[in-house]
């Protein structure tokens, strides 16, 4: 059986999943050739820790508390701790309901909604990590340019300020810092974890300089000059307080003002998309789920923790520069901690390691991601050489597609350029992982049982209300566009329809939704008003009965509709059941004719039996057939349909296997498990008797009955898959009357009759049948007079305005047919006269009809009369075309409102 890491499978269920040891990324996901190594403190804890303090920690907590102040910025704090909170429960449900593979979030994601929408949020989280990538690589660039850069006002070397700064400097320093995490993510993640923890105690002593920094910095003088332009330049003056009351008042109200670094003036939600960023990296750990010993305890575990640290942290050093320093101070240098500092080397090394820790991180923690969407083959071709690794499981083509687009983002320039876009990603990346663990919660399915309990589905709503809310809030634009772009990416993956074994939560949602709807529809409260057809179309073999099972589909009104086959045998004489291995193919069978129906198979010593199981089994609650359709027994040699449509020929358009989409059934298994059609040679297994006793049967029953005859003849356009028409110029008969007795002529309104008509209204109402013509015939004696033809077409003209039925209403007169129909004594011979002529009235009247109901006599008692009832049915609808012969028991019209 398939497993979690299954690629998408060609095959289906029902195939076996073939040895890919050779195939590329074999080696990663052979737990042998890259065993797991890390363990929750250096595969998650770090990674985190290091991710959320990045470059915001060290450069833009003065820039956000210069601008929202104090309360604003604890406000900021809040909401995004807040939203980010939620989203880890939701995260540690997940990672803790079963074995997380490489992939992170995305494998979370993929194997909880299904392949459409895992694979496009994966993409879009994917986006989002190489945009952090290139935030944490210009935030870098940043900090060397403030210690290394040339002065912009003076233009010209002084001291360690020897860098020349520009738009194109900047891009070429970023370039070459990606060069350097390029070549580190090339020999592997192993190298960045070893590195890691030495870069986490760098960073843990340069946190603890400045936190102790102002107990030992005296207050002092700062100066400040930033070019506005190429030729206009301003000078600030501002000083450090050191921890002063009226420095912490004057800091705890906002006030925004111009980013000198933007030109733009800033706002709550600029500067918390700016202060968010540093939020973003809560999925660290779980994209190094690759390789983590033991990612369902690691994950939540250290994920937890390293929140909490980085919550302290930011809050102690929000208090510290509100009370330490003045607000144009916090606004205009990026790089206060630096100037405050006991040693400032030990901020720059801090910055730098946290920089370039996280970038490699993201560009790790991103390839990984890609690697997983090449493995799953999601997205095809494009993605295809992500797949391949080295031979120590490295996927290198992965990290160099990252390479490339990261590249690309750092041509924005500046960090508060796509601070927002990458709030936006994370924020909607974040909302996914809450819908998926939402939908698994609401879903109940008895296998989502994780060992974190701390959340429920309140929080899983909320966290994502909350983080779709903040999208907006931080920039409509690109939150409108990221989900414009999910949206296209959703329904690129719907039409590829990739199949995989992974589950897919809507079918989890649905059955949970069906089964409280049908428990909801009580089969007490029908009324005639709502009738609709819910039929039972019993199949012999699909080869010869494909055009009545479309015309059933077209028949049913949005009504239940199922395909019956009765397979013959004794369980007791058999090793095992063998109906349960044939479902799939009459479920391919159904898609390849596109048709809306459900199938239900049984075994039986006898077809008879076998319909009896099914007519009382069939459906559920609410749902169940009220009509039976049958095709016609004559002695006709069926038409092998296989041979005839186009759609099930080998290369035909949707008759390859090719698109993975045929669960394991392609078209030439589905051709071979269909038998051949009777021919002169096979034996019938349905007897005249055991056919007539089903129709019994289902009378019995309180069934309504159908026999449908000569559908093979029925036009393409009309059943046809990919075929278009809505009937113009064709048209559809009705004939209410009991042909085979004398005494309906004069009661066409009977059960049966009206069932009749509402059969052919129900027809008149498909797309492909809305423009036909619907004509009624009424059966009337000459002896009766004009007057009495007049007065019954009026009353069947108003019976049919009543039930709003559109149709011409046809005068036929059939004197000759009903005085032989009357005539008890007539011998044998004058019966079958009565019978071709009832055969050549409707051929004169209804030969040139696309098809025709006809009234179906009640079957004799007798089973020894089977046989002349038979007979009598196939005279009289000798050579007509498509017919349907109806018994309706059903009341189905109603004049009200």
């Amino acid at each position: 059986m398939a497993g979690e890491r299954s690629p998408l499978l060609s095959h289906g269920v029902f195939s076996v999943v073939g040895d890919d040891r050779g195939s590329p990324g074999a080696a990663e996901r052979s737990s042998g050739d890259s065993p797991r190594k890390l363990n929750t403190f250096f595969g998650v804890m770090v990674p985190t820790i290091l991710s959320m303090f990045s470059i915001i920690l060290f450069l833009r907590t003065g820039f956000v508390v210069g601008h929202a102040g104090l309360l604003q910025g604890l406000l900021m704090l809040a909401v995004a701790y807040f939203i980010i909170s939620l989203t880890i429960l939701s995260i540690c449900a997940i990672s803790t309901n079963g074995a997380v593979q490489g992939g992170g979030a995305y494998f979370m994601i993929s194997r909880s909604l299904g392949p459409e929408f895992g694979g496009s949020i994966g993409l879009m989280f994917f986006l989002a990590k190489v945009c952090a990538c290139g935030v944490y690589v210009l935030g870098l660039v940043e900090a060397i340019l403030d210690v290394f850069g040339q002065d912009a006002a003076v233009g010209v070397a002084e001291g360690l300020h020897v860098l020349p700064q520009g738009y194109w400097f900047s891009v070429l320093y970023s370039s070459a810092v990606l060069l350097l995490c390029l070549l580190v993510c090339l020999v592997g993640a192993h190298i960045y974890a070893k590195a890691s923890f030495v870069i986490f105690l760098i960073v843990t002593v340069a946190v603890l300089s400045i936190l102790i920094s102002p107990l030992v910095v005296a207050p002092r003088q700062f100066s400040f000059m930033h070019a506005l332009g190429p030729n206009r330049t301003i000078v600030f003056n501002t000083s450090y307080t050191g921890f002063n009351a009226s420095t912490l008042a004057s800091n705890l109200a906002s006030g925004y003002s111009l980013d000198f670094s933007t030109n733009r003036v800033m706002s709550f939600s600029t500067v918390f998309a700016v202060m968010f960023t540093s939020c973003t990296g809560i999925m660290a750990g779980a994209n190094m789920s690759g390789e983590l010993k033991n990612p369902s305890v690691a994950i939540p575990k250290g994920t937890i923790m390293a929140v909490l640290y980085t919550l302290v942290v930011y809050v102690l050093f929000f208090f510290m520069v509100s009370s330490t320093c003045e607000r144009l101070l916090l606004i205009n240098e990026f790089g206060v901690f630096q100037r405050i500092n006991v040693w400032p080397p030990f901020v720059t090394i801090g910055v730098y390691c946290a920089s370039l820790s996280a970038a490699m991180c993201s560009m790790i923690g991103a390839s990984r991601i890609l690697h997983a969407l090449a493995l799953d083959k999601l997205f095809g071709l494009p993605l295809a050489p992500a797949a391949i690794t080295s031979h120590s499981g490295n996927p290198w083509v992965s990290v160099l597609y990252t390479w490339a687009l990261v590249q690309c983002t750092v041509f924005a320039g500046q960090l508060n350029v796509i601070a927002a876009l990458v709030t936006v990603f994370y924020l909607l990346a974040y909302a996914a992982v809450d819908l998926a663990c939402l939908a698994l919660e609401w879903a109940s399915a008895p296998n989502f049982r994780p060992t974190f309990q701390l959340f429920s589905w309140h929080t899983c709503l909320l966290g994502m209300l909350s983080c779709l809310v903040m999208m907006f809030v931080i920039d409509a634009v690109y939150s409108s566009a990221s989900i414009a772009v999910l949206l296209l990416l959703l329904l690129f993956l719907h039409y590829r329809s990739p199949t995989s074994s992974w589950g897919y939560i809507s079918q989890a949602l649905i059955f949970h939704q069906v089964r409280k709807y049908l428990l909801m529809l009580d089969s007490r409260k029908d009324h005639v008003k709502f009738w609709r057809p819910q039929v039972l179309l019993m199949v012999a073999n699909p080869r010869s009965s494909c055009q009545l099972i479309r015309f059933v589909n077209q028949l049913k009104k949005g009504g239940l509709f199922v395909l019956g086959h009765v397979q013959l045998g004794d369980l007791d004489m058999l090793p095992a059941d063998p109906v349960q291995q044939q479902y799939n193919f009459w479920l391919s069978l159904v898609d390849k004719l596109g048709v809306k129906a459900f199938v239900d198979l049984t075994l039986s010593p006898s077809v008879r039996q076998g319909t009896q199981h099914l007519l009382r089994i069939t459906g559920l609650g609410g749902m169940k057939p009220n009509t039976l359709v049958l095709g016609f027994y004559d002695n006709c040699y069926p038409e092998d349909y296989f041979l005839q449509d186009p759609a099930f020929h080998e290369g035909a358009a949707g008759g390859s296997s090719a698109a993975g989409d045929d669960f394991g059934v392609d078209l030439p298994s589905l051709q071979a498990h269909f038998p051949p059609v009777r021919h002169t040679e096979s034996p019938r297994c349905l007897q005249p008797a055991e056919y007539v006793g089903i129709i019994s049967d289902a009378i019995k029953m309180g069934k309504n009955v159908c026999l449908g005859r000569y559908f093979a003849q029925l036009p393409a356009e009309l059943g046809g898959v990919g075929t278009k028409g809505d009937g113009a110029g064709l048209t559809i008969d009705a004939w209410p009357s009991d042909l085979l007795s004398a005494g309906s002529g004069g009661s066409d309104a009977d059960v049966c009759s009206l069932f009749l008509l509402q059969m052919a209204c129900v027809l008149n109402m498909a797309s492909r049948w809305r423009r036909a013509r619907l004509r009624v015939f009424l059966c009337v004696e000459a002896e009766s007079g004009e007057s009495g033809w007049l007065a019954r077409e009026e009353r069947f003209r108003e019976l049919l305005s009543k039930l709003r039925i559109r149709a011409a209403i046809r005068i036929v007169a059939w004197d000759t047919v009903a005085r032989r129909l009357r005539d008890v004594s007539a011998p044998p011979a004058a019966a079958d006269e009565t019978l071709r002529a009832v055969n050549t009235l409707l051929k004169e009247h209804s030969l040139s009809a696309a098809v025709r109901f006809l009234y179906l006599p009640c079957p004799p008692n007798n089973t020894s009369q089977s046989q002349q009832y038979l007979a009598q049915l196939d005279v009289i609808s000798q050579g007509l075309g498509p017919t349907i012969l109806i018994h309706g028991l059903t009341p189905v019209t109603c004049t009200e409102l």
